[in-house]
């Protein structure tokens, strides 16, 4: 009996699934989502933009950089036009993004590119160098082609066409210029003129072309003769070379690097707004605004006296 009132207990266990883990993947599924639509819009958007716009894009992303080292600043590929209190505008010629520097070598290759290709049959009579810092041109005499016309200082066809090509070269740079004369050590047969005042008045000559080629009458420094007192064959003073004209772009003193050439930008003027012209004075001609010494005053000019005088007695 005592077996029969046992109670037996049965325990079942259940297996069932894992545990829930949450929403987390959603989120990373979702960015994943995100990102490559992103990259198929990137993708479609490349497609449909020029080549021209493509390098543009390329172009920004290349230059662009926290370090200084790195690519060229914004500021510097920027044009830098200030204007003054004045109204007046100035360019930078030290900006190197700009080209607006040459060197002395430079501006000699360019120069004597320009000669060989526009006039090459002259290449001879045209030479440049390096002297005392800047560049020189000298157009010398040869056999049987003279810059000048024999004994006077009137410019001969080639030497006109040798100028207006320099000028052409030359005008936009704003380092000043020196002119200079010389002749070989022949006297002249009309004995009424020596050779210094002859190579001065050819150096004029040739100063006057410049000008009227654009170059700025400010520019010239100097116009000089030096007769045949230096020159250019010492073995044969009276070689035909020796009569030449020099034409010197001095290197600016204490402003440019030593050997640099600076180059005139092209800048639009800025419109300025009109100026208000002075209203009229109010004040008599002999009555002075005394606002400097004080509002509320006149100042009397001490050659006017206006002090009531005494009667006239009859």
């Amino acid at each position: 009996m005592a077996d029969k009132s046992k109670i037996v207990i049965i325990k079942k266990i259940k297996k069932g699934h894992g545990g829930h883990h949450g929403g987390a993947w959603k989120v990373a599924y979702a960015d994943f989502v995100t990102a490559m639509m992103a990259f198929f819009l990137l993708l479609w958007l490349l497609t449909m933009t020029s080549s021209e716009k493509r390098a543009v894009l390329a172009q920004y992303f290349k230059n662009f950089s926290i370090f200084q080292e790195a690519g060229k600043s914004f500021m510097k590929e920027s044009s830098q036009i200030l204007q003054s209190p004045s109204g007046d505008l100035k360019t930078s010629s030290r900006d190197p993004g700009m080209g607006t520097e040459l060197t002395a070598e430079d501006l000699k290759e360019k120069l004597k590119r320009a000669i060989e290709e526009k006039l090459r049959d002259l290449k001879d009579q045209a030479l440049v160098d390096i002297f005392e810092g800047g560049v020189r041109i000298q157009l010398v005499d040869s056999d049987g082609k003279s810059m000048f016309l024999p004994g006077s200082a009137e410019l001969s066809p080639s030497a006109k066409a040798l100028l207006k090509l320099v000028s052409e070269n030359i005008k936009d740079m704003l380092n000043r210029i020196a002119v200079e004369g010389h002749t070989d050590a022949a006297p002249l047969m009309n004995g009424q003129i020596t050779n210094w005042e002859l190579s001065t008045a050819r150096a004029s000559s040739a100063r006057r072309e410049l000008e009227s080629n654009s170059i700025d009458t400010n520019r010239i420094a100097r116009v000089v003769g030096y007769a045949d007192t230096e020159l250019l064959i010492k073995e044969n003073p009276r070689d035909p070379r020796n009569r030449r004209i020099s034409i010197i772009l001095l290197q600016p003193p204490h402003k440019e690097p030593a050997g640099t050439f600076p180059v005139r930008q092209e800048v639009t003027p800025a419109i300025r707004p009109a100026e208000r012209e002075p209203a009229p004075s109010a004040t008599p001609d002999g009555l002075q605004s005394g606002r400097n010494q004080g509002e509320g005053r006149i100042q009397l000019r001490p050659e006017l006296d206006i002090r009531p005088q005494k009667p006239i007695q009859p």
